[in-house]
């Protein structure tokens, strides 16, 4: 491919080439891949050799600050929620997360992709599997000041959290400026035969005789096919508008189980959403968006709103019928929103009940700590 800067034309191309200080594996020679590239200048061809190392750049001072000024050269699903996060292991580079809800581990090299950075990788990776949700709000805080929750919906759009089944699978994406033929060969196995989302990153860094400092990228798996595995890896959350029929014993287990969870919409639910209804009738979105902000739980009615729309998605998820045994709602505007919310009258005293227990195990959490 060709790109113009100053006038002047860069070509770029992929080849191979045969390490110039080869080791010795099963009697063979390791390769390693690489990207070269030309300057064109007055129509003749100049290669560009100079390398991060040779121009003095590091990995954590400029390539790390590369990515994460455009994490999209990683890939356009992924968004970065952790930097240098520390695993049983060590740190790795970066935490990722991608719009299907999978976590991506990246590991950088600011030379060549040696062939142990996979087990690297996979070490960190057999960590981050056993992570939850907090662990992983946690990371989210501490590197954008943002909760998982608010930066997922800033950045993926039309992708909520309540919607993602997190850390389900994972993905490893390695990085660097060439690649070992055998970890080449060993992606592309994994990839291939185990459906392991596994890709490389080759990265081309170049400093042009003007001066321009350029980074290309090429990947061992096709980006088509590597989101293909991430989307297969994607579960999808079944809707329904049935209500349960459980016993009372029943659904106040089921209640008071999912009111302690620390989940976002299980804590708006708990602090505002029922307590509204108990004191209302009924209550309508434009009320209950107003309760948020009242009770200091939105900063704003668009906020509410959108805290709204993630607990009508609880509402209607079909393994939470518990919660449309004693919520009822209708669609009076739109097929897919839901409004004029009520209680219903016989679960009442039941609610109240799991409140006030759940409010003195609060209380009493507090006093321990």
């Amino acid at each position: 491919m060709t790109h113009f800067f100053n006038n002047k034309q860069v070509l770029m191309e992929n080849v191979s080439f045969q390490d110039l200080t080869p080791k010795l594996l099963l009697g063979g020679i390791i390769m390693a891949t690489r990207i070269k590239t030309w300057e064109i200048i007055d129509e003749e061809l100049k290669e560009t050799e100079e390398s991060m190392i040779e121009m003095a750049r590091k990995e954590k001072d400029h390539l790390e600050k590369w990515i994460k000024t455009n994490p999209k050269i990683l890939g356009e699903d992924i968004l970065i929620i952790g930097e240098q996060v520390y695993t049983k292991s060590g740190p790795l580079d970066f935490l990722g997360i991608d719009n299907s809800g999978n976590i991506v581990i990246v590991e950088l090299k600011r030379d060549r992709l040696p062939r142990d950075v996979l087990t690297q990788a996979i070490d960190y990776a057999s960590d981050v599997s056993s992570w939850d949700i907090d662990k992983l709000n946690g990371i989210c805080l501490e590197y954008s000041s943002q909760s998982l929750e608010d930066y997922i919906s800033e950045y993926f759009e039309g992708v909520q959290l309540e919607d993602l089944v997190l850390n389900k699978a994972q993905r490893l994406l390695l990085v660097g400026f060439s690649i070992e033929e055998p970890l080449s060969r060993m992606i592309e196995w994994l990839s291939s035969n185990y459906d392991i989302g596994i890709n490389a990153i080759i990265l081309n860094y170049i400093k042009t005789s003007s001066g321009d400092e350029l980074l290309s990228k090429t990947v061992i798996i096709p980006e088509e096919i590597e989101k293909a595995k991430s989307d297969k890896k994607k579960f999808k959350i079944l809707m329904s508008d049935e209500a349960g029929e459980y016993s009372l014993e029943e659904l106040k287990e089921l209640l008071i189980k999912y009111l302690s969870k620390d989940l976002y919409s299980a804590r708006r639910i708990k602090k505002v959403v029922l307590p509204f209804l108990l004191k209302n009738k009924t209550a309508t979105r434009v009320e209950l968006k107003k309760e948020f902000v009242k009770a200091g739980v939105a900063k704003d009615e668009s906020q509410a709103g959108y805290f709204l729309s993630l607990i009508s998605n609880q509402l209607g998820q079909m393994k939470k019928d518990y919660l449309r045994q004693i919520i009822v709602y209708e669609y009076p505007n739109y097929t897919w929103e839901k409004d004029n919310f009520l209680l219903r009258e016989e679960y009442r005293e039941m609610i109240e009940d799991i409140l006030t227990e759940l409010k003195e195990d609060d209380n009493t959490i507090e006093k321990s700590l």
